[in-house]
C-alpha cells in the first residue's frame, strides 16, 4: 500500500485510513479482525472521533491496541471539539478536555494526529492555533488540522502560524469524492470544491477524505429511479453524478476493474497527497479498497472522469 509523509509525523500514513464510526464493545471481535485484516495489507492509520459511537469507538481502539501490543505501529487520526445539544464548541477548554478523554479512552500518551471536528467560525482561527499548539508542545499530539474546514480557514490558521513561528495545520479532512455533494450530508460538513482542490494543489497539504466513495453511489446498486435512500438522492442524486459514474463505469471495464474501485482511485490520484478514509467492513470490500488503491489515473482521466472536458 502507497504511503505519504504529514508534517509532524516520524511514521509514514498509509492512504487508505480505516474508518471507525461503527466500533462498539458490543462487536469488538468484528472490529479487531477488520483492523487485523487492514494491517495485514499495509495500512496503519485509524480515524476516529470523541463523539464516535459514544466514545466507544475510540475506547475499542484503545483496548485493540493493549492486546495486540501494536501501538506505536499505527498512526491515530483523532478529533475533537464537536458541536453538541448547545452549539458550537470550538475552543481551547472543549479541545483540552476531549483530547483528555481521547488519550484515555485509547491508552495512549499521544496522538499522532488530532483535529477539530468542526470549525465556528466567530472565533479566530489563530486562538484555535494557540490552543492546539498547546498540545504540541507538551508532547500530547504530533500534528494538528481541522475536519470540515474551508481552505479559506485553512489557509488564515496556517498564515496566523506562520507568523507566529507555531505549527500549523499538516492535513484538512473534508469530504471528497468523484460524485458532487448537492448539500453538506451533516449540518457543518465541508465537501471540497474546485477552489479546494486548487489550494491543496498549490500547498500540498494532504487531505483526508471522508465518505471517499460517496456511500457506495458508484457500488451498481443505485439508479434515478430507486429512491430508496432518503440520504443518498438528498446529497448525491443529480445528472451531473449519474455521468460521473456512467464514465466510471466505462473506464472500469477499460481497466477491468470496478466503478467503485475507479471512484476510489480518484481521490487517491489527486495531483496532491490525499488518503481515503474507507468503512469497509468485510474482506471482500477491503479488497476492493486495497486493489482499488493500487489503480493509477491521469490527469486527463481525472478531468474527464470530473466532466471538465469530453
Amino acid at each position: 500500500m502507497k504511503h505519504i509523509t504529514v508534517a509532524g509525523l516520524h511514521k509514514p500514513v498509509s492512504q487508505l485510513m480505516k474508518g471507525s464510526d461503527y466500533f462498539t464493545h458490543n462487536n469488538y471481535d468484528k472490529a479487531a479482525a477488520n483492523l487485523d485484516a487492514f494491517f495485514a495489507i499495509g495500512g496503519n492509520a485509524i480515524d476516529t472521533a470523541h463523539i464516535y459511537t459514544g466514545g466507544e469507538s475510540e475506547a475499542v481502539i484503545g483496548r485493540y491496541f493493549q492486546e495486540r501490543g501494536n501501538r506505536e505501529q499505527w498512526v491515530i487520526l483523532t478529533k475533537g471539539a464537536h458541536h453538541d445539544e448547545n452549539g458550537p464548541r470550538v475552543n481551547r477548554e472543549a479541545i483540552r478536555s476531549d483530547l483528555a478523554e481521547s488519550l484515555e479512552r485509547l491508552q495512549t500518551s499521544y496522538i499522532d494526529m488530532y483535529a477539530v471536528h468542526r470549525d465556528d467560525l466567530s472565533v479566530p482561527a489563530g486562538d484555535i492555533i494557540e490552543a492546539l499548539n498547546e498540545h504540541i508542545a507538551s508532547g500530547a499530539v504530533r500534528s494538528i488540522g481541522a475536519s470540515n474546514w474551508s481552505w479559506h480557514r485553512m489557509q488564515e490558521a496556517n498564515d496566523y502560524a506562520a507568523a507566529k513561528g507555531l505549527a500549523g495545520f499538516s492535513f484538512s479532512s473534508p469530504n471528497l469524492s468523484l460524485a458532487k455533494a448537492n448539500e453538506p450530508f451533516w449540518p457543518g460538513c465541508v465537501s471540497a470544491d474546485s477552489g479546494a482542490l486548487a489550494w491543496h494543489r498549490q500547498t500540498q497539504l494532504p487531505l483526508f477524505a471522508w465518505s471517499s466513495q460517496a456511500r457506495g453511489f458508484f457500488t451498481g446498486r443505485f439508479s434515478p429511479e430507486d429512491r430508496t435512500n432518503a440520504d443518498l438522492v438528498r446529497v448525491f442524486y443529480s445528472d451531473g453524478n449519474w455521468e460521473r459514474l456512467a464514465r466510471a463505469k466505462q473506464l472500469a471495464e477499460r481497466k477491468n476493474v470496478t466503478a467503485i474501485q475507479i471512484a476510489l482511485a480518484y481521490v487517491l490520484n489527486q495531483p496532491f497527497p490525499a488518503c481515503a478514509l474507507i468503512g469497509a467492513q468485510s474482506a471482500e470490500e477491503l479488497r476492493s479498497c486495497d486493489e482499488g488503491s493500487r489503480i493509477a489515473l491521469t490527469q486527463e482521466e481525472l478531468d474527464w472522469l470530473d466532466l471538465t472536458v469530453e
